[in-house]
């Protein structure tokens, strides 16, 4: 504001002050995660490690990390440069933010304050509105997060109009709504709407009224507080990628001892990076930055190299010319693909694709949800020529006239899971021939969460007897059109990825027992079903997997298990041949 009110303001200036404070200490880590990726990826992992560099030199990780997942989802926890979204967001803002402020300069200060207060808002309402109906995009994406932003600019300008004075209560009233957000806020809160206020408020508020002599601002100017804030943006480098790399070199959960350690860790490499990398080339004391072309120059030759690197780690190639991990390996990992069942074109939809069902007249309907899905092998292989029909949606409990309603799962979606559900009864009504219906899901999205009932009423789902009597209900309709049903339970889960365990367990030759697991004894779900059971036919598959409390996910070396719970391929066939489903489902169901 300075430079611009007094003429001297220049984006080229700008821009290098920018590149001087974040691509060497950026530049340090991203070259340190590589030889990491290297030994440690999967194929599949590198692929999306290598895309992930590229994106990050163009300040466009955000975007392909919204196309790619949830910031919550379990998978995102080995992702070494998942963090560098908010990079992104941030540049892509002084990208914009430096041109947009030169013209609105020209209308007057108060008419800055004006315009920049009301992009603010607009900002904001986006946000509020995006994370109840976009919440994936509105967590990443610029637009929604700018207001954020704006609320510096804003303490930037109403600090040059006029320094606040000191106050104890409204500086101490910040500190305590940050706090306060980082106690009680967790990834179910909707982000980056309303609720950001909290913090983002709290933030103004320091910066505004905590000045010299208050209690905060004698707080926050510790020794220890002033070094933490020095080397923040270095620790915010290397965080997620310590994490993300014991998290994928670990066969089972990373110990809480580990975890602790690279926490400490985070502190000195940041310290170090500080001191060696950040501090030398920001004061251009180096000679390689000594100019501002030298600084632009060798950000493009380094950022070039980079984007080399994630071209060649995409294609499947390492930079010592070998492939990205064996073929024996790359092979292994398709032991874990997604299992949609029949086919993906089954999922979410009354599909008339002829690849949803194994024969034209289907007298064996599976509908569920992902639970469902992946019984579909075991199915077909435990009955030779069986003639079966798939009606599946993920996260779509096969029950009638209620879906759950839950962070990424908004009601638009839920409406969608009540008319799929009904359609697939209206489908059973309109044909003759089906004589057994195979229900499956996890159950447990209903218990717990909000719930949208038909009529479009939100309620809470923590009724296990409402939720059973759906089910009862769900029951009956299709025994009114003539079919038996019976109803498999959701396979046991564990809180790790048993399928990556298994893999990670083959690649280094341990021992499979490594990745068993002890069976959730009180588990939600599992009560609710018997409940039901005595009105509906139950079959345990829990019985298949675990003997003892024990989970056994690898059987005649076979993996049971593709991801946290959800069962593989060729696991599923195994089970459904061993343990004869199709001949106990026509024998058990009611």
């Amino acid at each position: 504001m300075s430079e611009i009110g007094s003429g001297r303001f220049s984006l080229s200036g700008f821009y290098e002050r920018r590149a001087r404070r974040i691509l060497p200490a950026l530049f340090f880590v991203m070259m340190a995660c590589l030889p990491f990726a290297l030994m440690w990826m999967l194929p599949s992992e590198m692929k999306d490690f290598s895309r992930s560099i590229i994106s990050v030199i163009f300040f466009s990780s955000n975007i392909l990390f919204w196309r790619e997942d949830s910031y919550f989802a379990a998978n995102a926890e080995l992702k070494p440069l998942l963090h560098t979204w908010s990079l992104s967001v941030e540049e892509q803002f002084y990208i914009i933010f430096p041109v947009f402020l030169i013209f609105v300069w020209r209308l007057g200060s108060r008419n800055v304050m004006l315009i920049l207060s009301a992009v603010t808002l607009c900002s904001l309402a986006l946000a509020e509105w995006g994370s109840g109906h976009k919440p994936t995009a509105t967590f990443y994406l610029a637009p929604t997060r700018a207001w954020e932003l704006l609320a510096g600019a804003l303490c930037a300008l109403l600090m040059a109009d006029k320094m606040r004075k000191p106050s104890n209560a409204l500086s101490a009233a910040g500190l305590a709504m940050i706090v306060f957000a980082v106690l009680a806020y967790d990834s179910s809160t909707p982000f980056p709407g309303l609720y950001t206020l909290v913090p983002v408020v709290g933030a103004a508020l320091i910066i505004l009224y905590a000045r010299e002599g208050t209690w905060v601002a004698r707080l926050l100017s510790m020794r220890a507080f002033v070094g933490i804030g020095l080397i923040s943006y270095s620790a915010y480098l290397w965080h997620q990628p310590l994490f993300a790399f014991a998290r994928l070199r670990s066969i089972t959960e990373p110990s809480h001892g580990l975890m602790a350690t690279l926490a400490v860790a985070v502190f000195l490499l940041a310290w170090g990076t500080w001191r060696w990398v950040e501090q030398p080339f920001r004061r251009s004391v180096h000679p390689v930055l000594a100019t501002r072309r030298r600084v632009f120059a060798a950000s493009c030759v380094v950022g070039a190299a980079f984007v080399v690197v994630g071209v060649a780690g995409h294609a499947g190639w390492r930079l010592d010319g070998s492939a990205v991990g064996d073929v024996r390996l790359a092979d292994m990992e398709q032991r874990l693909v997604a299992n949609h069942g029949l086919h993906s074109d089954c999922e979410g939809a009354q599909s008339d694709s002829p690849n949803c069902s194994t024969s034209p007249a289907p007298n064996v309907i599976l509908w569920g949800d992902s639970f469902a899905m992946h019984l579909a092998q075991g199915i077909v292989a435990s009955e030779e020529g069986i003639a079966l029909r798939q009606h599946t949606m993920s996260v779509c409990a096969p029950v009638l006239g209620i879906a759950h309603v839950g962070p990424g799962y908004r009601e638009d979606r839920a409406r969608r899971c009540i008319e799929f559900n009904a359609r697939t009864l209206g489908w059973l009504r309109e044909r003759e021939g089906v004589d057994l219906v195979i229900l499956s899901s996890a159950f447990s999205q209903l218990l717990g969460n909000e719930l949208m009932i038909e009529d479009g009423r939100i309620i809470r789902g923590d009724d296990i007897d409402f939720v059973a009597g759906r089910i009862i209900n769900t029951v009956r309709a299709i025994m009114d059109t003539g079919a038996r049903v019976i109803i498999v339970s959701q396979s046991p889960n564990s809180k790790y990825n048993i399928g990556r365990c298994l893999l990670l367990n083959e690649r280094y030759r341990g021992d499979s027992e490594r990745c068993n697991f002890s069976e959730l004894a009180n588990f939600r779900a599992f009560e609710m079903l018997r409940r039901v059971e005595g009105q509906a036919a139950i079959y345990w598959l829990n019985a298949n997997i675990c003997s003892n409390g024990v989970c056994d996910v690898m059987q005649d070396g076979v993996f049971i298990y593709r991801d946290s719970g959800h069962l593989s391929k060729e696991g599923s066939a195994y089970l459904g041949r061993r343990h004869d489903w199709m001949a106990n489902f026509r024998r058990e169901a009611f």
